[in-house]
């Protein structure tokens, strides 16, 4: 039987409150927090965070038939363990994410530290940020998201998108053995290169499914939809 690990982002509350929804609807899924998001020392790395979480995973006794749900920072983590771990991974559903180093629109980074020192900057800059970033999805969850963000902080976001733009496993995706679903929002308010599709291109065998309803974070907007592949995908394995 599969077991579901939903493996949270910098964005979207930065924990794993943005899985609200699908730990409801799939009542023996997992979600941990990330170390430095909340609680305790980030990772400088994806490779460690990806050790972190198979390690909180196996503190748990799970370690087999794991299917991996995440959105960027957690979507790249889920992409190192299945490379890393193949015989623990079924299968994985990945959303704004990369396989190279991401390019980040001027500003990206000295906005958050800025933020994380001047008060106007948080507020008006960094706080009015993430409400666009979430745009479409639903207000008052919304609103419990965007006081995770005040709790978890600009610095954290900070460290995450650089963790996240040094991440590359271009050289060994042609070894990517589990099954893969690709998912793409297309009001993305930043507008970014589709990723997704160059990863869906060099793995055979996979799936990517884009939303013109949804943006950043396709399993926080359209939810019921989401959680329908997964079902589907948790089927198909």
């Amino acid at each position: 039987m599969s077991q579901l690990v939903f493996i949270h982002g910098p964005g979207a509350g930065g924990c794993s409150a943005a899985y609200e929804y699908q730990l409801r609807h799939f009542p023996n899924s997992v979600a941990p927090d990330l170390p430095g998001h909340l609680e305790g020392e980030r990772c400088l790395t994806v490779k460690s965070y990806t050790d972190w979480v198979r390690g909180w995973l196996w503190a748990q006794n799970i370690k087999e038939n794991l299917v991996l749900v995440g959105y960027t920072l957690g979507a790249s983590i889920a992409l190192q363990y299945a490379l890393d771990f193949p015989d623990e991974v079924s299968g994985i559903v990945i959303m704004t994410v990369a396989m190279e180093p991401k390019v980040r629109a001027p500003g990206t980074y000295e906005m958050r530290l800025k933020a994380a020192e001047d008060p106007t900057v948080y507020e008006d800059e960094w706080i009015k940020f993430q409400r666009v970033a979430m745009e479409w999805v639903e207000p008052e969850y919304r609103e419990r998201l965007m006081e995770k963000h005040r709790e978890v902080g600009p610095m954290s976001q900070y460290y995450d998108l650089k963790t996240i733009d040094e991440f590359d496993v271009r050289d060994r995706i042609d070894s990517f053995k589990p099954k893969l679903l690709l998912l793409r929002g297309l009001a993305d308010h930043g507008n970014p290169p589709k990723y997704e599709e160059k990863i869906h291109q060099a793995v055979p065998g996979s799936e990517y499914i884009e939303f013109d309803n949804a943006g950043h974070f396709p399993v926080t907007e359209i939810p019921d939809t989401v959680n329908h592949l997964i079902e589907k995908f948790l089927t198909d394995i």
